[in-house]
């Protein structure tokens, strides 16, 4: 499969007056491979957004190697940037404006015809609140507007920074379904998010950055099971009689909320099955425990605090 972003030792120090230089990147390496959904993940001051500022040229690189569709960048981005859309932070929108009066003027900058106007509203839903202005829209609907003008080009890349941040719980729904829509078309989403719930609905793999550097990459799957203890979660009506049971037949085992962490290898699911079908105890739940992206991320990163640009 090929790599649509390629990243290499990249380094990036910020002088700073009178003071020692901050580091925000210390030899990241990243590949993202072509089509779906790829989630980018770290905690405060990780240097996500310092990544994607150098992928578009944005800041310069102190160091280091990138690539944009197989083309070197920055030198070669002019000639490849038609072919990416991207949000950085908040996407510019002037709230007087209609949603479609202000992607008109995007593309009239670009030289882009109306014809991608009508597209792009279409695809992110809001062909029926095209002719409002902006200033009336939801946190939800300014963020799609955003997508939109990102599509305008109908890009084969899209680089997106924080697309759900500060929306309310409908609005990442929104946002979610359409991200995981546009990675089904072929085209590849590069989504920077501290919502780690969200990247691990909505991403086919992700990567984990911290204090600069990679720290794992792979499926989702792959990182949930990065560095975790073998287990199995376990369902059953009487947690504490399924408790036991599991005890009896020498399988360790803790109530966990609503569920059994049972301390086995997930080819032990047969014989916790059978002691507890022995105490007429049947299972509702029986998976291995893979935990979720979260404890993945607290476990790679050491770090406790929130997640964030």
């Amino acid at each position: 499969m090929a790599a649509v972003i390629e990243v290499g030792g990249l380094r990036k120090r910020y002088r700073r007056l009178r003071k020692p230089p901050t580091v925000a990147l210390d030899g990241l390496d990243l590949e993202v491979p072509e089509g779906g959904v790829f989630g980018f993940l770290g905690p405060n001051g990780a240097g996500k957004t310092t990544t994607i500022r150098c992928l578009l040229g944005l800041v310069s690189a102190s160091a280091g190697s990138m690539r944009l569709l197989g083309t070197d960048v920055p030198t070669g981005l002019a000639g490849v940037i038609r072919g990416i859309g991207s949000i950085v932070e908040a996407p510019a929108l002037f709230p007087r404006f209609s949603g479609r009066r202000n992607l008109e003027i995007l593309a009239r900058i670009d030289g882009i015809g109306s014809r991608s106007v009508d597209a792009a509203l279409d695809r992110v839903g809001l062909t029926a609140r095209g002719g409002d202005m902006v200033r009336t829209y939801s946190l939800g609907m300014k963020q799609r507007l955003g997508i939109a003008a990102a599509l305008l080009k109908d890009p084969a890349l899209l680089i997106l920074d924080e697309p759900a941040n500060g929306l309310d719980p409908a609005g990442i729904v929104e946002v979610r379904g359409l991200l995981r829509s546009l990675g089904t078309e072929g085209r590849t989403v590069f989504v920077s998010s501290h919502i780690l719930s969200e990247v691990q609905q909505m991403a086919d793999r992700v990567a984990i950055v911290a204090r600069g550097r990679l720290v794992a990459t792979g499926s989702v799957h792959e990182v949930l099971s990065s560095g975790r203890t073998a287990g199995v979660v376990v369902r059953v009506a009487d947690l504490e009689a399924g408790r036991q049971a599991l005890d009896d037949a020498g399988i360790s085992a803790r109530v966990d909320g609503d569920v059994l962490r049972a301390a086995v290898l997930p080819t032990e699911a047969e014989r916790i099955a059978r002691a507890l079908a022995g105490r007429d105890l049947y299972p509702s739940l029986l998976q291995p425990d893979e935990g979720n992206l979260e404890q993945a991320f607290l476990e790679l990163t050491g770090d406790d605090h929130e997640v964030g640009a």
